[in-house]
């Protein structure tokens, strides 16, 4: 039997504690060895769901001890500003890297890291964990099955509720921090877009800082125009004092409306293991409700969502890492949402839509 694969987590505040850490101890052939945080608070928490792991302050720290720790995967799941620049290093000393979102300010700085990558020869896997939503796989597996023939048009949704700004590193208006709510809730928004509906060849998109002018975009509207004739509306923000569906997909044929977004970040917040055997199976309460036509009127039914699978994705990358097998989410297609995302912030500061050439799309 193979030995597992080391892996450090850098960084454990929400990414690394809440989304990472329990995906990885949930999966077999995986073992945390290190963990990076100074802060001492962290340093306790790490201490308790790791008692094996080394406590590292600082990423110099590891690369001093990469081979005493057996260390092979760097998760970077740190304040968005040091993304790039760790995972800069971590490929320089040899380690294969998971990155959470947004991986990169721009597309062309998301295109170093896979120069660097490729030059190191070892992998960049993005975590782009909502392809595994409830929500996104019912209506990926609705539209395959040809329910709502010819697609034409996606809304969907992340938004709260939160009118008092925290004054942290996530609303910093500086662009390497990654700041607000284009970065955060758009990573996810523009790649489940892309993957229902194909390329986008223009963007138009109004993005506002509601609460104070001087942070970063609190409420953002992005409306994309697919190459196949679809439009998506994504709405993104902070500041949305009513629930509006998650997701609504209208086809030529019928429409798919859901309501409830997936429970998985619930669950992990509540410490419920992702090896539970109900893991990712929404209450009876949440369902899509999908719409059709036939020659005596409207016809409506309920579809229960499909079970959300985070817990897949470290899996399959060490099925990617070990045996050379796909990666769960290519860098090429996080690379095209960034180009999107460009767009997107050129389009918010001029008012204007912005055209891609050649269009930007994820991998068939």
């Amino acid at each position: 039997m193979e030995s597992p694969l080391g892996v450090v987590i850098c960084g454990y505040g929400l990414a690394g504690r809440v989304f990472h850490a329990p995906l990885i101890a949930a999966t077999q052939g995986l073992v945390v060895r290190a963990i990076i945080t100074a802060d001492p608070d962290r340093r306790e928490q790490a201490a308790a769901d790791f008692p094996d792991a080394a406590l590292l302050a600082s990423p110099e720290e590891l690369w001093t001890r990469l081979e005493e720790l057996g260390v092979q995967l760097a998760v970077v799941a740190g304040a968005n500003v040091t993304h790039v620049p760790l995972t800069l290093a971590a490929l320089e000393h040899g380690l294969h890297v998971v990155v959470d979102k947004p991986i990169a300010p721009t597309a062309v700085s998301a295109g170093h890291i896979a120069d660097a990558a490729a030059a190191a020869n070892r992998l960049v896997i993005p975590f782009q964990n909502r392809r595994w939503d409830s929500d996104f796989l019912t209506a990926i597996e609705t539209v395959k099955a040809g329910h709502l023939g010819t697609v034409h048009r996606l809304e969907s949704r992340f938004e709260r509720f939160r009118p008092t700004p925290t004054g942290k590193w996530r609303e910093s208006a500086d662009l390497d921090a990654m700041g607000g709510v284009l970065y955060d809730f758009g990573a996810h928004l523009v790649d489940q877009a892309v993957r229902l509906l194909g390329p986008v060849n223009s963007v138009t998109t109004s993005a506002r800082s509601i609460r104070d002018r001087d942070l970063a975009d609190d409420e953002t509207l992005f409306t994309l125009h697919h190459t196949s004739g679809a439009i998506s509306l994504l709405f993104a923000s902070m500041v949305s004092a009513f629930d509006a569906p998650r997701m609504v997909i209208l086809g030529s044929a019928g429409g798919l409306r859901i309501e409830a977004g997936d429970t998985q970040e619930d669950a992990l917040r509540a410490g419920i293991s992702a090896n539970a055997d109900d893991w990712g199976i929404e209450p009876d309460s949440s369902h899509a409700l999908l719409r059709s036509a036939d020659e005596a009127g409207t016809v409506d039914s309920q579809v229960a969502l499909t079970p959300g699978r985070w817990p897949s994705f470290y899996p399959a990358v060490r099925n990617a890492i070990i045996d050379g097998a796909e990666p769960p989410v290519l860098l090429s297609d996080v690379i095209a949402n960034l180009c999107i995302i460009d767009a997107a912030r050129e389009s918010a500061a001029t008012g204007q839509s912005v055209t891609l050439d050649p269009p930007a799309g994820h991998k068939a």
